[in-house]
């Protein structure tokens, strides 16, 4: 894939190689960074590493095999300037009929994930002086979305956390951002899309008239990991077709 940004030379971590997370593991090893991905799927590892990219096999629901996680990604590249992190799952149901075995999952998956590798990502990057984090949020951080409770509390959650990251790692060199799509044509939707007439539904509100795709979120994600965004930390950069114009 080719992108109009140079990354050679810099050492990437994506967390998640499935959909959004494959995309941008492909872009960023098409423009010369070295990248390591982490996913609890060894199908999806194999797959990445069809694009030049290394895979590492990881539970990331607890702290302990997330530090694991990026010291193994560390080492093996030698260093790290680049952390997306592009881990979600999702389970559409009335806040009622919500279990709380779905939220538990949810938060540990999307948000508790979030703070752990970003945590232990920083923690190499800030004493390096220089380091890009970005964050893949959703629009459901933002909307009120029926069914959708737990998702939409861990992107807000998100969101929030990577403000707080990028403030207190801002003079360190080291931004952090967030992009956020809307609907996105991947595995965690294509069951929700096949849905008779939730496609066509979901399409009438967004301006730009079709749903998302993997590949349309990897400019934004490599502008905020690109060393031109240098002045931009703390913003959530949405991608969206204009949904959340509606």
């Amino acid at each position: 894939m080719r992108t109009t940004w140079d990354f050679a030379g810099t050492r990437a971590l994506v967390a998640g190689a499935g959909g959004i997370g494959r995309a941008v593991t492909r872009a960023l090893a098409g423009a010369g960074a070295a990248v390591v991905a982490l996913d609890v799927d060894k199908d999806r590892l194999d797959d990445i590493a069809q694009d030049g990219a290394h895979g590492i096999a990881a539970d990331l629901t607890s702290a302990e095999a997330c530090r694991t996680a990026v010291g193994e990604a560390v080492e093996l590249l030698g260093g790290l300037d680049v952390f997306v992190h592009a881990v979600g799952v999702n389970d559409r149901r009335p806040v009622l009929e919500t279990p709380d075995e779905v939220w538990e999952r949810l938060v540990a998956v999307n948000l508790s994930s979030a703070f752990w590798l970003g945590r232990a990502a920083g923690a190499v990057l800030v004493p390096n002086g220089y380091g890009r984090v970005v964050y893949l949020s959703s629009v459901s951080g933002l909307l009120a979305h029926a069914e959708h409770a737990p998702y939409a509390a861990t992107k807000g959650g998100v969101n929030q956390l990577m403000r707080v990251m990028a403030r207190e790692w801002a003079a360190s060199g080291v931004t952090v951002n967030a992009v956020a799509p809307g609907y996105t044509e991947t595995d965690l939707t294509r069951g929700y899309l096949a849905k008779p007439g939730m496609r066509a539904s979901l399409e009438s509100l967004v301006p730009a008239g079709r749903l998302g795709r993997p590949e349309d979120l990897t400019g934004p994600v490599l502008f905020l990991a690109s060393a031109e965004s240098a002045f931009v930390t703390g913003q959530v950069l949405y991608a969206d077709g204009g949904r959340t114009l509606v």
